[in-house]
């Protein structure tokens, strides 16, 4: 662990090396390669929604809170700054604002960034101040006098972006468009038999279209860059259940391009080196698979009713995968097959580590017990 947490304070935008807007997949990621720094972090969810809101609480001093549909940082919240394992200290510009010496109170809050409405809490755009360890005044001690109410100490503090123009948004709001998102799917719409259609922040850039049977690997690094893993293929096992008699069709020198930074892997033809299956994984909470990948927030679209439809209809990764099997195909659910990612995976146990494999024509859905669909594949 530190020996102390030395972090500034930026009103909407962040806190030290935390930045509003930064997906669940980077930040965890980052306190994975500081575990000396920070050793204990928990994860709370709400397990039967894949879209709960996620809060990483980092003893003793952060909270983050992630929004649910696209797990970005929305919230940060500091508190026990008395705590001194590890101490902290907190800085603002050039100023100190608390420290192992210096306790942060209502005046000091005050001289640093000046008037603000009246109210229990400080509030600035972008941050508040509040004087409660849980936020929360019981009204049993009665109003301070003048002195007492200027000497009040910070608890907690709380930043998250600002408002525009007034606006109020509730706590649980996605995330607005910000420089921490540049640069990453915003959303992937699929096409059945056809490939899938990435669109990327800032909304100016231009969209990315691949195609299955169409796009190469080269068109893949052009695109997308660098995967961050090439695995060659060496799980056949979903041979067995092939239609085809030559179980041979995917050989041993097809390889994966892994996008984890998109939560996208591309699987490549050996021969060709064109793409033969793209599989889009939803990241969701207390499954095998999470934080693997980044969530990509897909979502499938379907036969527009005539040729003028310019809005065909689309089904997304958080519903359930009884209403995307109707999407799919109207008629009977196929037959599912069980899947146990913790097979392979020595000392990881699950609450509900089995999944469902539901084939359709061109598509799979592996989803949860509880009806989750955490990945889809193109075929």
């Amino acid at each position: 662990m530190f020996s102390s947490l030395d972090v500034d304070i930026r009103p909407g935008q962040g806190l030290g090396m935390f930045h509003l807007g930064t997906s669940l997949w980077n930040v965890m990621d980052l306190l994975r390669r500081m575990q000396h720094a920070f050793p204990l972090v928990d994860v709370k969810f709400d397990p039967d929604s894949s879209i709960t809101p996620i809060i990483l609480h980092i003893r003793p001093h952060l909270d983050l809170l992630f929004s649910g549909h696209h797990q970005r940082l929305h919230t940060i919240c500091l508190r026990r700054l008395r705590d001194p394992n590890p101490p902290v200290t907190l800085k603002y510009k050039d100023t100190t604002l608390s420290s192992s010496e210096e306790v942060l109170r209502r005046v000091g809050v005050s001289r640093t960034f000046g008037p603000t409405y009246p109210g229990d809490d400080l509030r600035y755009p972008g941050v508040s101040f509040t004087f409660e360890e849980d936020g929360r005044s019981d009204g049993l001690s009665g109003p301070p006098s003048q002195r007492e109410d200027r000497m009040q100490e910070v608890k907690r503090i709380i930043i998250a972006q600002k408002c525009l123009d007034g606006e109020v948004r509730d706590e649980l709001d996605e995330v607005c468009e910000c420089p921490a998102m540049f640069g990453e799917i915003q959303r992937a719409v699929v096409r059945v038999h056809d490939g899938v259609t990435l669109y990327f922040f800032p909304s100016s850039t231009e969209s990315v279209q691949i195609r299955i049977g169409v796009s190469t690997a080269q068109d893949l690094s052009c695109d997308l860059g660098s995967p961050l893993r090439v695995h060659y293929k060496e799980d056949d096992r979903m041979t067995i259940h092939s239609r085809k008699g030559n179980t041979d069709d995917d050989t041993d020198t097809d390889y994966f391009y892994n996008y984890l930074q998109h939560g996208i892997d591309f699987l490549i033809s050996g021969s060709t080196h064109v793409v033969k299956k793209i599989i889009l994984h939803s990241n969701v909470p207390g499954t095998a698979l999470f934080q693997r990948y980044k969530r990509c927030p897909w979502e499938i679209e379907g036969q527009p009713e005539d040729d003028e439809d310019e809005t065909p209809p689309r089904i997304k990764f958080y519903d359930r995968v009884d209403d995307i099997s109707h999407f799919l195909n109207p008629g009977d659910t196929p037959a599912s097959m069980l899947l146990d990612r913790t097979d392979d995976e020595d000392g990881l146990t699950l609450p509900s580590p089995k999944t469902r494999l539901l084939g359709f024509d061109g598509i799979i859905l592996e989803a949860t017990e509880t009806a989750q669909v955490v990945a889809v594949m193109l075929f």
